[in-house]
């Protein structure tokens, strides 16, 4: 075997920050993984001797081919089936191995600045890049820039409510929220609610997913109640534990063989939030890490 260049050891050294980045820009590891190769391409095409420092040059790149992306994505955002949630990223048991503090939460809050604003804030405050190299990356200059970083820091400070829980403690939530949903358990599912959670679903148009947002303790109870009174199918199944993007929850085959993950943000012992992701299109990676890989 040709032993790997210069160039090729550079980028691969560089390819796991590069997909991180780029999944945090575009929330979709698949679409992320597509841009890093695309930056791979380019790579190639590089005369290292012109290149200062090689973390920068790359950063650069994958930034404006996401900001290229995400005109696209947005536009495909508008005519999206039902709810629209990132796709889940499955952490490894190590919690200390987290790259940084975002979680699927303050994710969907990214959602809602522009793409340039996203980008600043990444930049700056989650990766660390000082303003310099990011007005080169988004073409404009520092003071621009800084002023990208503070609108997007005020968006994010005022829902950056991440409210931290052991992993054995978000492990048993899990566990007893599938059980007591699993069997139409109210009196449980009532216990690890609280009484503003809301429910999100994301089926894509691919599988049955609920449209919109159901919110508050009630009608999360009744959906439920609701679920389980149906004519029996194929019974669910509790595949694993997970943590995704920071939030505790698990994979399992629900009824119909449908693959889903559920995720949870927890305050105080109650669960404030349910993510639900069943498109099959967003679970490829979970597919691959998770089932294939039998851990």
């Amino acid at each position: 075997m040709t032993p790997p260049d210069e160039a090729t050891i550079l980028f691969e050294a560089h390819r796991p920050r590069l997909v991180r980045l780029a999944y945090r820009m575009l929330g979709s590891m698949a679409e992320a993984e597509d841009i890093v190769q695309e930056g791979w391409l380019r790579w190639q095409r590089v005369d290292l001797d012109e290149v200062l420092e090689p973390s920068a040059f790359l950063k650069r790149i994958i930034t404006r081919l996401c900001l290229d992306a995400m005109k696209s994505a947005r536009a495909r955002r508008e005519t999206y089936v039902g709810s629209w949630l990132p796709e889940p990223v499955v952490e490894p048991p190590d919690e200390a191995t987290r790259p940084d503090e975002l979680t699927l939460t303050l994710m969907l809050v990214l959602e809602r600045l522009s793409p340039l604003e996203r980008a600043a804030f990444l930049l700056h405050d989650v990766f660390g890049d000082p303003l310099d190299e990011i007005a080169t990356a988004l073409d404009r200059d520092a003071a621009a820039v800084r002023q990208l970083a503070v609108r997007a820091r005020r968006h994010v400070r005022a829902a950056r409510l991440r409210y931290p829980v052991a992993r054995a403690e978000g492990d048993r939530i899990a566990h007893a929220f599938f059980t007591a949903s699993n069997s139409g358990d109210l009196a449980a599912l009532r216990s690890l609610l609280a009484q503003n959670v809301v429910l999100t679903a994301d089926g894509g148009g691919k599988v049955h997913a609920f449209l919109n947002p159901i919110f508050g303790l009630d009608r999360v109870l009744r959906l439920y109640h609701g679920l389980h009174r149906k004519p029996a199918g194929e019974p669910a199944s509790f595949i694993k534990p997970l943590w995704i993007d920071g939030l505790p929850g698990y994979a399992s085959r629900e009824r119909g063989g449908v693959l889903q993950t559920t995720a949870f943000e927890i305050d105080n012992g109650r669960i404030v939030a349910i993510y639900i992701t069943r498109n099959p299109d967003k679970l490829t990676d979970v597919t691959r890490r998770v089932l294939n890989a039998g851990s």
